[in-house]
């Protein structure tokens, strides 16, 4: 597949079919996320692959009900977490860290495209439950949470309106003028 027909083909869909999801391709996925640039090549990002049902039954009791209910069809979830402490901090103040692990975290998300897995981030979840269900220490911030699976043909009964419709046509883009510009 083309990157451009990667990018393209990326959406946030939460209408989810179970997949397996093997060892090689969780390993895959972060190899392609450990090429992003890093500030000084600090690599900031940590991901904990979330499969065993168990723990995916724990980490569904953190997120926000507008998300619970479509994303319990996963067949896995990236947490993805890191702290300031583990990359650049600017001399005017400025932690690099987030943006470094977001640019690591959409690589890995094109890298499931490219899988024909659907990977939906979100902000709907209880960051401190989700660190807690994942033991990471006091002081990290989990930044977002990936929701991962196959694309069910069938939209899902459980979503709202607004959301069906996002499942059937790619939201608006923005105008190039709207974000961008020339000087």
């Amino acid at each position: 597949m083309e990157f451009r027909e990667v990018v393209n083909q990326r959406r946030s869909l939460r209408s989810f079919a179970p997949v397996e999801v093997s060892d090689a391709v969780i390993k895959d996925l972060a190899a392609v996320a450990g090429l992003a640039p890093s500030c000084s090549n600090k690599q900031p990002w940590r991901f904990v692959f979330v499969r065993s049902p168990a723990m995916l039954e724990r980490m569904f009791a953190t997120l926000t009900p507008g998300n619970a209910n479509w994303a319990k069809q996963a067949s896995l979830i990236v947490a993805v977490w890191s702290q300031a402490d583990l990359d650049c901090r600017t001399p005017d103040g400025r932690d690099y860290y987030q943006f470094d692990t977001g640019m690591a975290s959409a690589l890995l998300m094109l890298a499931a495209t490219e899988k024909n897995l659907v990977a939906h981030p979100i902000a709907g979840f209880d960051p401190q439950a989700a660190r807690q269900v994942l033991a990471l220490p006091e002081g990290v911030q989990v930044i977002t949470l990936i929701i991962v699976g196959g694309h069910a043909q069938e939209i899902s009964p459980t979503l709202a309106d607004w959301q069906v419709k996002a499942e059937k046509e790619r939201s608006a883009r923005m105008a190039f003028e709207a974000f961008a510009s020339i000087v």
